[in-house]
């Protein structure tokens, strides 16, 4: 990558030669800063590439051939950026990540690609030796579906390397843990606990309890770990943002944020390294009621909506389903939501203007959320709301009837999904569904066909947070080893043009963004993702391979590779 403090002469001297020669040319105002020397993808349906994109005072103000700049753009005072043939996009935008979360990630002991039962106990063991009798070991990041033992792992398993310390281990999904004896012990939960509602405490054969907690189980446990406080919490949250950004996002729709979070993440706008888009926990109900909307000045950070949640995970079985598990026949999955809880809620929300962005996992879940939407919004008509459109967001959509598939663009309602969700779960998936509900799973080619648009994201930390991932996930429909049977129904691949718009323009759709961000044209914010490599056109598993070169906000360089 190469910076030029002033535009090249041959630049300016074309230029000239070009303006003498228009009769209809335009002087303009010179732009700061030009970017080129590479191919330069817009998302913007009227003009699907430029070679030249001029930026001034953090927004676009040309985007087209090099051969019709107009008069007076480049000036010596305009800083040339050379791509060195790397290729620039729209700034990409993760629509579901848990900014704090990947900051913690780091922080905690990260069980990412954990092989088997032995190696969880290896990492506890290395993990626990540092640590005095009594202390709270955390760790995230294990799934089980891939391990030899073909299990879930049990708090005897922890105790067997780690008996004197609390100790629980969430799995990556954030929807079960494990947690060994004494974790139990000052949680409080014993052989006759009972599960909360939406939770479930698992036991072996004769009762006793094996350390599985689900859902809203959960939270005894959880506490024993405590949480990031003030000045530590905001610098975990900036470790997260900038997590973000070396992967080469410029947005991020951080879900599950405490409404007490929102202003410490209004306070750090100036130093944040991507556009924070906030889905609030329900405790923001009242204060965005009451206050309306919270936009920074710099418009990094905006707090609109609020995320509510109908049911649990596919991998820990608590999604909701019509039928029940085809690997566990007993079990339907839990949910989450009431009924009467959950209209009102809507209701509020169409006559206030909030916009709700709802997980939903299982054809269930995603069934009664479609069914509550459409009560919703005849219980309140178009003239009795505050935005006639709400753009209101099924989080996941991961297993879909496909009766329902029709009802999301009758309804309005964004499906925001996750391709790196398919990637790990078609590997079990088959087993928890069977067959024949897999023709409704993951169903992105069905659902753009139907008429809506999809807001892609990572779900990080339970994913990596990689866009690379997850554009291949969209467009390969494999997994990251080239896996591919018919379970993973091939036909639900989207194009590669529809994959950068799922990160990029329906993003700031769904976000109320669509007039400044999520294409290069002019007049919309200059924030851009830029990759070694041309991922539109270099084949399906170099995707992979590319790496981030440089990560653009309104205009500036935020981050660049070394």
């Amino acid at each position: 990558m190469r910076i030029a403090i002033l535009a090249t002469a041959f630049l300016l001297a074309a230029c000239s030669m070009e303006g003498a020669e228009r009769d209809t040319a335009v002087t303009v105002e010179a732009a700061d800063t030009i970017f080129s020397g590479g191919p330069i993808y817009t998302a913007d349906e009227g003009q699907e590439q430029v070679e030249i994109v001029a930026v001034r005072d953090g927004r676009i103000v040309y985007a087209g051939a090099e051969a019709d700049i107009p008069d007076g753009l480049i000036s010596e005072a305009t800083t040339a950026i050379d791509l060195d043939g790397a290729a620039m996009y729209p700034g990409f935008t993760d629509s579901h990540v848990h900014v704090i979360g990947l900051g913690a990630r780091e922080r905690l002991l990260n069980l990412e690609g954990t092989t088997s039962i032995a190696d969880l106990q290896a990492r506890v063991a290395e993990a626990a030796a540092d640590l005095p009798d009594g202390s709270v070991l955390q760790g995230r990041g294990w799934i089980e579906t891939h391990w030899p033992e073909g299990r879930f792992p049990t708090r005897q398993d922890i105790d067997a390397v780690a008996p004197d310390l609390a100790v629980f281990l969430i799995r990556a999904d954030g929807h079960a843990l494990v947690a060994n004896s004494l974790a139990l012990e000052r949680a409080g939960i014993t052989a006759d606990s009972v599960a909360p509602e939406g939770g479930d405490i698992l036991r072996d054969a004769d009762g006793e309890l094996t350390g599985m907690l689900i859902d809203t189980a959960m939270a005894p446990v959880g506490a024993l770990g405590g949480t990031f406080e003030g000045e530590d919490r905001a610098q975990v949250y900036l470790e997260g943002a900038w997590a973000a950004a070396r992967y080469g996002w410029t947005g991020a729709h951080d879900m599950s944020v405490p409404w007490a979070d929102v202003a410490m993440i209004e306070g750090l706008s100036e130093d944040l390294p991507v556009r924070v888009y906030i889905s609030a926990n329900p405790d923001a109900f009242g204060p965005l009621v009451r206050d309306g909307h919270v936009i920074s000045d710099n418009r990094r950070v905006i707090a609109r909506a609020i995320k509510l949640y109908m049911d649990g995970a596919l991998g820990s079985r608590g999604a909701a389903l019509l039928e029940p598990y085809s690997d566990d026949p007993g079990n339907s999955g839990l949910m989450l939501s009431r009924e009467d809880e959950t209209l009102s809620g809507m209701v509020t929300a169409l006559q206030e203007g909030i916009q709700l962005n709802i997980h939903a996992i299982g054809d269930r879940g995603n069934r009664l959320l479609l069914d509550w939407i459409e009560e919703a919004r005849a219980a309140v008509p178009v003239e009795q709301r505050a935005i006639a459109e709400p753009r209101w967001r099924n989080e996941h959509t991961q297993i879909v009837d496909p009766a329902d598939i029709p009802r999301f663009a009758e309804l309005g309602v964004i499906p925001s999904m996750q391709p790196s969700h398919a990637i790990g779960d078609l590997f079990f998936a088959p087993d928890r569904l069977g067959p024949d509900r897999l023709d409704g799973a993951y169903a992105w080619r069905a659902l753009i066909d139907s008429g809506v648009i999809i807001a892609g994201g990572s779900d990080a930390p339970v994913e990596r947070g990689d866009p690379r991932i997850e554009f291949y996930g969209a467009v390969a429909r494999r997994g990251l080893d080239g896996t591919q049977t018919e379970d993973w129904r091939p036909d639900q691949a989207v194009t590669r043009a529809e994959a950068l718009r799922m990160f990029t323009a329906w993003p700031a759709y769904a976000s109320f963004r669509e007039d400044e961000l999520g294409r290069i044209a002019e007049g919309l914010r200059a924030d851009f993702t830029v990759f070694s490599a041309d991922i539109m056109t270099i084949p399906e598993e170099e995707i992979l391979t590319v790496e981030p070169v440089m990560t653009v906000l309104d205009g500036e360089i935020v981050w660049r590779a070394e």
